[in-house]
């Protein structure tokens, strides 16, 4: 297996660590009215919240409450991802606590909200890294993270140079910067996005951000340019490429078509997608009436029948007992 990451110089390393640490206090060059030009934002997601997270005394702190050290729920060898994650001895799986999205349905609230946890460092993050490796795993698979690019770039580099040899998954509801995403270039091999909603009024009331598909379509855009279509080696296990998550949502409000056309036409046609169909209200989903209940056998089956119909072939098809 050949890694992105292993042909970064060391003087390449250090201007993305840099690069990547500004970005958590860069001054917003312009923006929104509500943002004043000059004025210290954080830049590593699409948030761009007007607060400086190297600033450890000040009590202000953006929409994701955390500051420039990244915050671990929990790390293991994860045997419930998709078939090429998991491969036989697991994706060596780092849940990152809290988000930059709100989803009212979010099954791991706790993590992603409540934001339970404890801040590590990032040499410690790098141990977590190299314990998963010395556990067999296949991967280092980053859930949630979006809002720790710089920790993850710091602490990456120092597990390549304790002996980190295998492949970084990037796990991400793809609401991410092009700031950041322009420095994984070369560090991440595989990028696992969510398209979560293909409709920003939908995603506006769902996951408190009014900017969702706008934002992802381009995240996921870049991700396809860096590493290209899903390859799978002949042991069945992921190396490289873009592997899409869609999550069916009752009554259509994720939006299948649009999200589907969207891969075949302007990504590839040739994208691996785990259609989901785990759907359940959880968190806050009583609150929308549409969210009050399970997605059904035949709307995962329909959501499937659309995604083939505009152009997609490659499935994960593990949640689904389809005739």
């Amino acid at each position: 297996m050949t890694l992105a990451y292993l042909s970064l110089a060391e003087p390449d390393w250090q201007e993305r660590i840099e690069a990547a640490w500004e970005l958590l206090r860069n001054p917003c060059p312009s923006g929104p009215p509500v943002r004043q030009a000059g004025r210290r934002a954080c830049r590593v997601c699409p948030r761009y919240c007007t607060v400086d997270r190297t600033d450890r005394d000040s009590p202000r702190v953006g929409f994701c409450r955390v500051k420039d050290r990244a915050v671990v729920f929990s790390f293991h060898a994860h045997h419930g991802e998709e078939n090429p994650l998991r491969g036989w001895r697991g994706s060596g799986t780092i849940f990152f606590s809290s988000c930059n999205l709100a989803c009212i349905f979010c099954q791991n609230w706790e993590i992603s909200q409540a934001r339970q946890g404890r801040a590590v460092s990032e040499e410690e993050l790098a141990v977590m890294m190299l314990a998963l490796q010395g556990q067999g795993c296949h991967n280092i698979n980053l859930v949630s993270p979006s809002i720790y690019v710089p920790q993850i770039i710091k602490a990456a580099h120092i597990a390549c140079q304790n002996g980190l040899r295998l492949p970084f998954v990037y796990n991400t509801g793809a609401y991410d910067s092009p700031e950041s995403l322009r420095l994984l270039d070369g560090i991440v091999d595989i990028y696992m996005p969510d398209a979560k909603y293909s409709d920003d009024r939908v995603a506006g009331k769902l996951s408190l951000v009014r900017d969702y598909w706008r934002v992802a379509r381009a995240a996921i855009k870049e991700m396809h340019r860096q590493v290209g279509d899903l390859a799978i080696s002949d042991e069945g296990v992921a190396t490289r490429g873009v592997l899409v998550r869609h999550l069916v949502l009752p009554e259509g409000l994720a939006g299948t078509r649009e999200v589907a056309r969207f891969l075949a036409q302007e990504v590839s046609p040739n994208t691996y997608v785990n259609v989901m169909g785990q759907y359940r209200p959880d968190n806050r989903a009583w609150e929308h009436p549409q969210l009050r209940r399970p997605i059904t056998r035949s709307e995962l089956v329909e959501a499937v029948r659309i995604a083939r119909e505009e152009g997609l072939s490659r499935f994960d098809e593990r949640w689904m007992a389809l005739d």
